[in-house]
């Protein structure tokens, strides 16, 4: 009716245009009165920390148990380091010292759950896990690993039973061993003692692991590879960003750079402060000691001006020339300068909190009162009177972050004190004093060199390392060296990385010890492999997944030295059980090595569970682990380990022995190849089936960087195999077959493939399921080997789409294949080309066992 061009149609059109416009006037009004009671409400009721921005209602302050971020790191009793990987994005996490959303480039430890901004990183809590002992503690008792926030949404408190996660705030407790939940205010509730959760069979406990590093990173001591370590902090970039900002200063705000000691200034890492421009001293003063979460009061710092002297000099400028007595004004009226330094003023005495260490007393730490005449045997001797003890081997040491030092006995302390604070404010906060009994502890540090030549002599080995030391064991062209020497151990190591011998590039990894002797009676510890260039590079992921859920000194990178690093660490683990995580390829290398040194192992026949990471996956589909990971969650992975079980699995060996001469590199000679042998645990393929196998090889050396994903990966299978399509290759007339030392005719094929599971090409059905009175019924632990032949590349992809299944041939346990040309040959994924010879296959050894779900996990 409104747009009808009558008079009534006006009059309507204009009324519902007043009314919606009056509408619209009145939500506005209503929303700004009710922005401005929740602003009001919001200050009156809402308390917000000035440091680390922590937020809490009024009501909600007496239950608030979570220390502030100045005050974290003097509640730590003994400061352990953090491992950082490299900056990424992570979604929905906080930063745990500022406690907001990190939006840009952060940081993340890889052994426990730590979320820092790139500008909060030098002042995380030194709070990391203590994963093993140093050679100093001896207790068997551990407490809940508290850290706060970034939890799910749907995390239950453990107390209460109610909600104590959040995605938009840092809230709510986690232990980071056995991984319970709590509020902040229901934490405190739980018993103190950790008995490490669900995984306690599974957790290699830390008691029991010995690793005396003290030259050697938190990196090394994780094997963490090179390629993923960060020195925060050495780069000037966020000196360069902040010099950005303060080019924008305002006119209303002052921006000034503070440096909180010496080695800020040398390193070049300053906190941006804003002040302003009226600001005094002693706001000034309180604004930088702030910007460095340092918890002390102003009074006892002071600025001084950075100059080219001022490393030199202790002079403090006082800008408004006023003394003590007198109110100070403005800081600056003037001159502007670029940047200032905290320095704590001189002090006649101090109070140091003198921590027990390791004597069993019944007291956290001693306050006492030093001044200029107190030296570290007096402290020794004030405290053992406070203590009631009479013990005359006993010596001082101080602990940081940065260093561990024993103190000299006429030392003063109060001059000690004044050196750490002059190379850093912040780092007197992370210093602690012990009084521990000065016994001589042996020193041991186990050094892993791998790539050597094998075969070689002590004295060979020795040579090539440039170092006259005992050998340990040797096997599989590396050495585990037992260094007692500190300095020693970090120059081999060093020196081990930059050495090639042969064309191959030595690596080395520092392990630790297992003190098999204290493992709990029903520990069964699980030592995990992880290749993390499989499964389009998941398994980085899963490297920092599995270091936080269990013990990191249980979890080996396989491209930092292979296996045996780990196989050496556990070789005295009475009971231990391995997972690895790779395709198939990883499977059969650390088989393989298993197979080595099984000879040295307490536990010689460990189970071996299979996470696979590969694009076929066949022995993952046989043991119902799944296609392929997937991004499941990994703590139910590891209970799916714990409640399998155990089946036995043929292992077989493959001796090549080529009888084609070829010309030898070292004097020109014809030579025929040397007998090698080669460990089979799926399939071995001759013909078509290897040959696109080396395509597909031949095709990811060259492009390396594309093949990080499954269905990439296939896809270019797929391509090799359509360009060999049209390619004709008899290789029934181009070898010959016995089975069991008898003849066997092959018809007329292009692909012959002995099969030991029943899984082919990425869960292909190459034997079939028709029954057949020739044969018996496969099994991957009946001693035999089925033998099946293809037509062709058509005919593959008819079985793999399961159309048809293979040609059987031979169903036996001892295998002669006699080649008469050169041939392709792959064994599980591993492709080359064989010259002509002999290949005897057999079963090898004992068979090894695998533990099976009791449900497929994908």
């Amino acid at each position: 009716l409104c747009t009808q061009p009558t008079h009534l149609g006006r009059v309507l059109g204009l009324v519902l245009a007043v009314s919606i416009q009056f509408r619209k006037w009145f939500l506005n009004i209503f929303d700004l009165l009710w922005k401005k009671k929740s602003l009001t409400f919001l200050k009156h009721s809402c308390f917000i920390s000035t440091v680390c921005n922590f937020m809490s209602h009024e009501k909600c302050l007496k239950h608030v148990k979570i220390p502030c971020s100045c005050i974290a790191s003097s509640l730590v009793r003994i400061p352990v380091a953090h491992c950082f990987g490299p900056p990424g994005h992570y979604k929905r996490k906080f930063c745990t010292v500022c406690r907001k959303q990190l939006e840009s480039l952060a940081f993340r430890c890889e052994v426990c759950e730590l979320h820092v901004h790139t500008d909060c990183l030098p002042f995380a809590c030194s709070d990391c896990r203590q994963c093993h002992q140093d050679g100093h503690q001896d207790h068997d008792t551990y407490h809940h690993h508290w850290r706060e926030g970034n939890l799910s949404s749907s995390a239950r408190c453990e107390v209460c039973k109610k909600t104590c996660g959040s995605s938009e705030v840092l809230s709510g407790m986690r232990c980071e061993w056995c991984g319970i939940l709590a509020h902040a205010s229901c934490y405190i509730i739980v018993p103190p003692e950790c008995t490490f959760g669900r995984l306690r069979n599974m957790i290699l406990p830390p008691n029991c692991v010995r690793l005396v590093s003290r030259n050697f990173s938190k990196m090394h001591c994780f094997r963490i590879s090179e390629s993923l370590q960060t020195e925060p902090g050495k780069d000037s970039e966020n000196g360069i960003q902040q010099s950005a900002e303060y080019e924008a200063a305002t006119h209303s705000m002052l921006q000034i750079l503070i440096f909180d000691g010496n080695d800020a200034v040398k390193r070049n890492q300053f906190r941006l402060i804003s002040v302003p421009r009226i600001a005094k001293s002693e706001e000034v003063v309180e604004a930088a000691l702030r910007a460095y979460y340092v918890n002390d009061d102003q009074q006892h710092y002071e600025l001084q001006t950075f100059s080219q002297q001022t490393l030199f000099s202790d002079d403090i400028i006082n800008r408004n020339d006023a003394t003590e007595e007198t109110n100070p004004g403005p800081v600056f009226r003037e001159a502007v300068p670029e940047a200032w330094i905290i320095r704590a003023k001189s002090k006649d005495h101090e109070v140091i909190r003198i921590y027990p260490g390791w004597l069993k007393v019944g007291m956290a730490y001693i306050s006492l009162r030093i001044d200029k005449e107190s030296t570290t045997q007096t402290v020794i001797k004030e405290v053992l009177r406070l203590l009631g003890r009479q013990v005359s081997n006993i010596k001082l040491i101080s602990i940081s972050l940065f260093q561990r030092m024993v103190l000299d006995d006429q030392e003063m302390i109060l001059s000690r004190l004044r050196d750490i604070r002059k190379t850093s404010i912040r780092q007197m906060n992370q210093t602690r004093f012990y009084i521990v009994e000065n016994n001589k502890s042996v020193v041991r540090v186990n050094l892993f060199v791998g790539g050597l030549p094998p075969q070689l002599s002590a004295e060979e080995y020795t040579n090539i390392l440039k170092d006259d030391l005992a050998i340990k064991s040797k096997s599989n062209s590396a050495v585990v060296l037992e260094m007692s020497c500190f300095s020693e151990a970090e120059r081999i190591y060093m020196l081990a990385k930059d050495t090639t011998v042969n064309d191959k590039q030595l690596t080395a990894a520092v392990i630790p010890e297992v003190l098999h002797t204290k493992l709990p009676q029903n520990c069964c510890p699980l030592l995990v492999f992880v290749n993390p260039k499989s499964g389009g590079l998941k398994g980085r992921d899963l490297l920092y997944s599995f270091r936080k859920l269990l013990n990191p000194h249980q979890v080996f990178e396989l491209t930092n030295g292979g296996p045996l690093p780990g196989f050496h660490t556990f070789s005295q683990v009475p009971y231990f059980r391995v997972l690895v995580c790779g395709g198939d390829g990883t499977v059969g290398w650390v088989l393989g090595a298993l197979e080595e040194i099984r000879h040295m192992l307490v536990c010689s026949e460990p189970s071996v569970a299979i996470l696979p990471l590969g694009t076929g996956n066949d022995l993952g589909r046989v043991l119902r682990w799944g296609a392929g990971y997937s991004g499941e969650d990994p703590y139910s992975i590891l209970i799916s380990i714990d409640e399998a079980d155990d089946v036995l699995m043929d292992r077989w060996t493959i001796l090549l022995d080529a009888q084609e001469a070829v010309e030898s590199a070292e004097n020109g000679i014809l030579e025929p190849d040397p007998p090698k042998i080669v460990q089979m645990n799926n399939y071995c393929g001759l013909g078509i089936d290897a040959e696109l196998s080396l395509g597909f090889h031949h095709a990811r050396e060259e492009e390396p960087g594309k093949f990080n994903s499954r269905f990439h990966n296939k896809g270019v299978y797929v391509k090799v195999g359509l360009q060999r399509i049209n390619h004709t290759r008899n290789l029934h007339k181009e070898i010959k077959l016995q089975v069991d030392q008898h003849e066997v005719e092959l018809p007329s094929i292009e692909g012959l493939i002995f099969i030991n599971i029943p899984s082919w090409g990425s869960g292909a059905d190459l034997w079939g399921s028709d029954h057949d009175n020739r044969f018996e019924k496969p099994r991957i632990d009946d001693g035999l080997l089925e033998v099946v032949g293809v037509t062709g590349v058509v005919h593959m992809g008819q079985v793999q789409s399961g159309l048809r299944s293979g040609i059987r041939i031979a169903q036996g346990a001892y295998f002669r294949v006699t080649l008469l040309k050169p041939t392709p040959v792959q064994v599980d994924g591993e492709p080359w080309i064989q010259p002509p010879g002999q290949m005897i296959i057999s079963v090898a050894g004992p068979k090894v066992s695998l533990p099976r779900p009791l449900a497929f996990l994908h």
